[in-house]
């Protein structure tokens, strides 16, 4: 019975991903415009990133444009890793370790993004030391309400740098780490055994990424209506968006690969094919969201007016309201 099973199976759905020139060899018209397309769509990321770091280098004072330019790369990077994935199957291993360590530093880039906004560390220090934030925010407490609001101090502020920091060394060693494994044949997604490398590296990793964002989730949920004029809330939305198509489409995706859910199609085994249509979907959705974040990023913006501007604004807000609804 097994080997009537194995009798029907194509032989490249067991090997490994087909080389480059094999994939070249075998496509058709279709297939050579779809590749055409996705490459044009990935190269314009990256020329539009490169435009815009110009522009960004011209018009924004350090160190708010090393910080944005770090923000503004991850569509363009995750494009252009995936790109090479599409087109070189075997090196999707060190494409995607790439992209992810990319992104690793623009956890840590978007939290320090909302404190230069704010005017810097010392300035923010200066505004809201003392003040209480609350800490019951995603992806960790958010569904615990009964957490105490704490004081934002120096070391508070601190510990949450560190939070995000960890994950963009601790990331990038344990990617290092998988690559040199996986080079040497101790480490494949498909081992889901108790004695495979994958199965303690990556649930770390995970871990890693949700304490990772906890302190940029606290930042933005406490600060974010302090910075509504600039955008803020739209561009977190970016950095959450390129967070899940990166990271969860991924894994979904390969977790259908491993499961025989995505059919082989030769030369692609099931992984192989599961890898390409996510390469294949990240160009597509990185190129849009380097659009989205070109209009966002491409302007200047005032100073952030002081705390005493910012309650006599609200006040006349409030006053203003309490007007119209008087002669309503």
């Amino acid at each position: 019975m097994e080997e009537a099973l194995n009798s029907t199976i194509h032989p490249a759905c067991l090997q490994e991903p087909p080389l480059a020139i094999d994939v070249i060899k075998q496509m058709d018209a279709f297939e050579f415009c779809l590749y055409s397309m996705l490459t044009f769509m990935s190269c314009m990321s990256l020329v539009l990133y490169l435009e815009q770091c110009v522009f960004i280098y011209n018009n924004l004072p350090y160190p708010k444009k090393t910080t944005i330019m770090w923000v503004n790369g991850a569509a363009p990077v995750i494009a252009t890793m995936a790109c090479f994935g599409m087109w070189i199957p075997r090196a999707v291993m060190i494409t995607d370790m790439t992209s992810n360590c990319y992104f690793a530093v623009v956890v840590y880039k978007i939290l320090v993004l909302i404190i230069e906004e704010l005017g810097g560390t010392n300035q923010f220090l200066e505004r809201f030391s003392g003040q209480t934030v609350r800490v019951n925010t995603g992806p960790c407490c958010c569904c615990c309400a009964c957490l105490p609001r704490v004081p934002m101090t120096r070391r508070l502020l601190f510990w949450l740098k560190v939070g995000a920091l960890q994950y963009a060394i601790l990331k990038t060693v344990l990617s290092v780490v998988s690559v040199v494994l996986w080079t040497n044949g101790n480490f494949d997604l498909s081992d889901l055994e108790i004695t495979g490398t994958a199965i303690w590296i990556n649930p770390f990793i995970g871990v890693l990424t949700i304490t990772s964002l906890w302190p940029v989730a606290i930042i933005f949920m406490n600060f974010n209506h302090l910075l509504r004029s600039l955008n803020i809330v739209p561009k977190y939305a970016m950095y959450q968006l390129v967070l899940v198509l990166s990271q969860l489409q991924t894994s979904i995706i390969n977790i259908l690969a491993l499961d025989g859910t995505i059919a082989c199609a030769p030369p692609f085994s099931s992984q192989s094919r599961g890898s390409l249509l996510s390469q294949q979907m990240m160009i597509m959705e990185m190129f849009i969201i380097t659009l989205v974040n070109r209009s966002m990023y491409r302007r200047t913006y005032d100073k952030l007016p002081p705390e005493a501007q910012d309650n006599d604004f609200n006040a006349q807000a409030a006053l203003q309201a309490d007007l119209v609804e008087h002669d309503v």
